[in-house]
């Protein structure tokens, strides 16, 4: 006995209900977060050593945050881009392609500058994809920064 084929379509590489920009606003508020507080760290006098290892030790650990969690955005925002978004969705959104690269051009940004403006910025990208990918799915789901 021959089990009969399934045939199975779908629109994206996974299940439904597998994408979501929110983890991608998470790691672009992180790499805010980390960016503001490098600007905000003062630096002690340079000739008190312990004072300049704890200053060094934060702000080392701020880069490393904030380098991390920038490519953990851009990683998000290309799995949405390259797995989640289809040629149909274009039509509906024909600077799809542009918004995210620019976006994944901020991350890199954020992680080789200590920029608020590309920070910023880098928020304003993942709302748009946000707002671009709810839409495509028909939904109206509010913006909302954890921060």
């Amino acid at each position: 006995m021959t089990t009969p084929l399934i045939e199975a379509e779908a629109h994206c590489d996974g299940p439904c209900g597998v994408y979501d920009p929110a983890s991608a606003r998470v790691a672009a508020e992180a790499v805010q977060s980390m960016t503001n507080k490098m600007l905000a760290h003062s630096c002690p006098d340079t000739s008190d050593v312990p004072a300049m290892a704890a200053y060094l030790n934060t702000m080392s650990r701020y880069a490393a945050i904030k380098e991390e969690e920038a490519q953990k955005c851009k990683k998000e925002l290309l799995v949405l881009w390259t797995d989640f978004f289809k040629p149909q969705h274009l039509e509906a959104n024909p600077d799809l392609h542009t918004v995210f690269w620019k976006a994944a051009k901020l991350c890199s940004a954020c992680k080789v500058e200590v920029s608020a403006v590309h920070a910023q910025e880098l928020m304003d990208a993942v709302e748009e994809i946000h707002a671009m990918f709810w839409a495509v799915k028909g939904r109206d789901v509010p913006w909302i920064r954890a921060s």
